[in-house]
């Protein structure tokens, strides 16, 4: 049985969330406001984190950032009435792993939160067996979410290693953006390709010896990349 945190400070929509999950059969938490919820994130193992961005005091961004900062991967689906690109770009950058937009359909949320906790439990599965990969100038440890250059911890985002091992694991062939829309967020309308292109650059700065020739990530122009290994 899946552990989620709701993290909201209207009741209404805490407890209607909270009753609705329930009843789909998950064990379910909640937090009234953004440092009750930061706590217990970081004291507590959940496999799912719904956040609400508008809150009082500390946002949800800011729960979110603290968190991947003291190293928690815990899966993060923002909930906003924002609607903007950018919001939902900042989101993803500060290593939420979705992002739905106020009013939302109880089946689409329904449906947000099994793709992230299947894409989780797959990428557990499919890493379970493997140490660390060396890709470059990085060493890519996927099991437990960390990598290091010449013996450097560097900070990578959760989806940073998504995208990273599913170009992995599809070394040599081309990868369009689609693919990736599709496998990493799970459907197609959101976030934009230009949002793959900013992570792509991401990985490059800690893959690539000389960020104007690259040799592993490779554009295929028009399509996507290909990694080679």
């Amino acid at each position: 049985m899946a552990r989620i945190l709701i993290v909201e400070d209207e009741p209404n929509m805490r407890m209607g969330l909270r009753d609705n999950l329930e009843f789909e059969g998950y064990d379910v938490e909640v937090a009234e406001e953004g440092k009750s919820g930061l706590d217990k994130i970081l004291n507590n193992a959940y496999d799912l984190v719904l956040l609400d961005v508008m809150m009082p005091n500390l946002s949800g961004f800011d729960v979110c950032k603290t968190a991947r900062n003291k190293g928690i991967k815990t899966p993060i689906i923002l909930l906003t009435a924002k609607g903007e690109e950018i919001d939902k770009v900042l989101g993803l950058e500060l290593g939420a792993d979705d992002y739905i937009t106020k009013p939302f359909g109880l089946r689409e949320l329904l449906a947000r939160v099994k793709a992230v906790l299947r894409r989780t439990e797959t990428i557990q599965e499919s890493t379970s067996q493997k140490l660390e990969i060396k890709i470059g100038k990085l060493t890519a440890d996927f099991n437990n979410y960390e990598g290091n250059v010449d013996g450097k911890i560097v900070k990578m985002s959760h989806k940073e290693f998504e995208i990273l091992q599913f170009l992995w694991n599809h070394k040599n062939e081309t990868v369009s953006r689609n693919q990736l829309l599709e496998n990493i967020w799970g459907y197609d309308e959101f976030p934009t390709t230009r949002t793959i292109d900013n992570f792509i650059l991401k990985l490059r700065q800690k893959i690539e010896t000389d960020l104007n020739n690259p040799k592993i990530i490779l554009t295929v122009h028009g399509i996507g990349y290909k990694l080679i290994g």
